[in-house]
């Protein structure tokens, strides 16, 4: 009796230990030079568990609980600091690099607590920072950090089957994305070419540390942007002990790993397939999407100043047409007389060099990124007949960009450089039906030029960090066109602020003018003479002025509640020569975007207020709430505002998880949204045979752009997690 009652006391011992068994191991060092930090204070947030760092900046805990934590950072001198999400399990040790920022405040100035949501210097609005816990528990997204993104404030709904990202009133083509330091062109799956929009995320989120999201004042040396700017963390390899992680998702199964090679080195790595073809097949759906994904991140640390990382991401995909159906309903011969063929592949790597000098980094990234993208139809899908539509597309880009940030005297400067040469290349083979007849579009482009940019930012902080300014100046030019040549004609100033009224109210602000360039699909396109017919149109940058200005309450450093209004307002925007319509109207469905004859004479407007509050209490309870309401309005062939394709209106989200014990992680996300407009179909035209044969579906009426809107609509997620 005594041996079973002392061999379950060891068990129930050796459960203790293993439920505790979490470990963090970590280095600090100053973000200006990279120096390691020693007698750095640290603590987990929520807790009295303390430790320090040694004379190489590193730190360790041990036995700790496995779930999401955060640690704190002090250091005389050095501005508190608050870490990003870090997950603890019992499988290994978590490891973190945190860089401090020097400050010139007084020592017995420095506050020592830090709010989760607080925003760098640079950054002083319109700035949301996604942490590794949202992204792990975000109900409904099945970790496709794409659907996490619109869970946050002043991202409109989307259906379903889209991963359009449309940021306060703007289009699904006016976004940028960082992955680290390597810019990538699209982070979705069958990507909609011209825009940005897909079904499924890239990005493997088992490798993302967190996400800086900008819905507005971007950040100087982040050009092309109308409405947002994502920069996306991976996570570093585990220099302490590898970890392998194999995941069957809703759609895909994964394989993903990271560690260290010698003692210089790490990597980060993660492979995925989708099964989605055999669930299709399975429920008689009319096409079969499959894809394929890979992204990997290598470092090695050459010397405490200097490192080098290699960057890339790439996805293959595939969407056949299920032709194997027995006995398909009407809905399924519908779907199958217009649906192309769509087979795309895309990727970029680059190597980005880093130098830390005495007060600055110094960062040089070479990259290339291409996407090929092909799509055909056969008619009633007989292969042994000749193509009715075919269309083969490759954009290419080559960069090289230079940057740097510098530290002194209170002042933080940023610039950075920037050229790249670009290949397109098309072959179309199409018919279009217009103004009664039947026209076949037939074009080959080859078209290469070269694009660069500059730009310079000033962040400083005045009366005892109240007031934080950042002025920065951007230009861009490229050699298509002399409408685009003079680098001064995209001259983009900006200007934002942040003022602390009182310690928790604060007022803020920006202004700034944003360039962006037309899509590659837009500038090489041809007439069936074979020419340029929009360079002769004198085809030339996006332009957007914008202004915002907020109002930002905080009950205590984890409840922050925030209102911004903003207005945008759109001039030289591409309008269609054949449907004569703005293409901020388009690009929210598969296909291609851009693809057509068209002016720079398009105008357009989007203005709203956003009421977000995000609190996070310990690490127990996370919640994001927010209502946009807004309009987006575009002008018509007869000079009048009509609204955008997604102009919801208003948007009511709100997401919360909450911790309980024995690792249950219980969450919910609910959204309510205002209908999207259509334009209703013009009958007559669709009634003609010649015209129905031509596009395979009904055609829409252009006299009535979006006339008619679809009623609001709701939506609950929940989630349950064990870990």
């Amino acid at each position: 009796m005594r041996k079973i009652v002392l061999a379950i006391a060891v068990l129930i011992f050796s459960v203790s230990i293993y439920a505790q068994s979490g470990k963090i191991e970590g280095r600090i060092t100053d973000v200006s030079n990279n120096e390691p930090l020693p007698f750095v204070n640290v603590i987990i947030d929520g807790t009295n568990i303390g430790s320090s760092t040694d004379f190489d900046g590193k730190f360790i805990f041990t036995g700790l609980e496995p779930g999401f934590v955060n640690l704190r950072a002090s250091f005389v001198g050095y501005s508190s600091l608050l870490s990003d999400d870090i997950l603890i399990t019992n499988s290994g040790t978590s490891y973190i690099e945190l860089k401090m920022t020097p400050t010139s405040t007084k020592l017995e100035e420095v506050v020592i607590k830090v709010s989760p949501f607080e925003r760098p210097n640079d950054a002083p609005m319109s700035m949301q920072k996604i942490g590794l816990a949202e992204i792990e528990t975000n109900p409904g997204s099945n970790r496709d950090i794409s659907k996490v993104i619109q869970s946050f404030p002043g991202v409109s709904a989307t259906p379903a089957f889209r991963n359009d990202i449309l940021i306060r009133g703007g289009g699904p083509a006016e976004n940028v994305y960082y992955l680290e330091e390597l810019q990538v062109p699209n982070i979705n799956h069958f990507q909609t070419q011209g825009a940005s929009g897909g079904s499924n995320g890239i990005i493997n989120a088992d490798q993302i540390s967190n996400v800086d999201f900008y819905s507005g004042a971007f950040p100087a040396d982040r050009g092309n942007a109308l409405s947002s700017v994502f920069q996306f963390k991976l996570k570093d390899g585990n220099p302490v002990k590898p970890k392998w992680r194999f995941s069957l998702g809703a759609s895909e199964i994964a394989f993903s790993g990271d560690g260290r090679i010698g003692e210089k080195s790490d990597y980060v790595f993660s492979i995925r397939r989708s099964y989605l073809q055999f669930l299709f097949s399975a429920l008689g759906l009319p096409f079969l999407p499959t894809f394929t994904d890979y992204q990997i991140k290598w470092r090695y640390k050459i010397n405490t100043k200097n490192e080098f990382k290699i960057i890339s991401l790439g996805a293959l995909d595939q969407f056949a047409l299920n032709t194997g159906i027995e006995n398909p309903d009407a809905e399924q011969d519908y779907i199958l007389s217009f649906i192309p063929v769509n087979n795309q592949w895309t990727y970029t790597i680059g190597g980005v060099y880093k130098h830390f000098a005495k007060r600055s980094v110094h960062t040089v990234v070479l990259s290339r990124n291409m996407l090929n993208y092909e799509s055909y139809k056969y008619p009633d899908n007989n292969e042994d007949s000749a193509k009715i539509f075919n269309y083969i597309s490759q954009e290419i880009e080559n960069k090289l960009r230079y940057e740097f940030t510098s530290i002194f005297n209170g002042f933080q400067l940023t610039g950075s450089a920037n050229a790249e040469y670009v290949k397109y290349n098309n072959q179309t083979s199409n018919i279009i039906y217009f103004e009664g007849e039947r026209v076949p579009i037939l074009y080959q482009t080859d078209i290469n030029f070269f694009k660069w940019g500059a730009s310079f930012a000033m962040t400083k902080a005045f009366f005892n960090n109240r007031l934080n300014t950042v002025i920065g100046i951007r230009m861009d030019a490229n050699t298509y066109d002399t409408e685009m040549q003079n680098p001064l004609d995209q001259l983009s100033p900006r200007i934002s602020f942040r003022y602390s009224v009182l310690p928790r109210f604060a007022l803020s602000g920006s202004i700034g003018r944003y360039y962006q360039m037309p899509p590659y699909t837009a500038l090489g396109y041809k007439d069936n003479n074979g020419n340029l017919i929009n360079k002769e149109n004198g085809i030339s940058y996006i332009k957007s002025d914008q202004i915002i200005g907020g109002i930002e309450y905080s009950l205590n450093e984890g409840v922050v509640f925030t209102l911004e209004g903003f207005g945008k307002f759109y001039d030289n925007y591409p309008f269609s020569m054949i449907d004569s319509l703005s293409l901020a109207t388009k690009g929210g469905d598969y296909g291609v975007f851009g693809d057509e004859p068209v002016l720079s004479i398009g105008q357009g407007k989007a203005y709203g207020i956003e009421l977000s509050n995000r609190t996070r209490i310990g690490n127990k309870l996370s919640l994001i709430a927010s209502l946009t309401l807004f309009r987006t309005l575009v002008k018509d062939k007869y000079n009048e505002y009509v609204p955008a394709s997604w102009d919801n209106q208003y948007v009511f989200i709100v997401t919360g998880s909450y911790n309980f014990n024995r690792n249950w992680t219980a969450g919910a996300k609910f959204r309510y949204a205002g209908g999207l407009p259509y334009t209703p179909y013009d009958l007559e035209t669709s009634s003609i045979v010649s015209a129905w044969d031509t596009r395979g579906r009904a055609f829409v009426d252009n006299d009535q752009v979006n006339s008619l809107r679809l009623s609001s609509f709701n939506q609950l997620d929940i989630r349950v997690d064990k870990r």
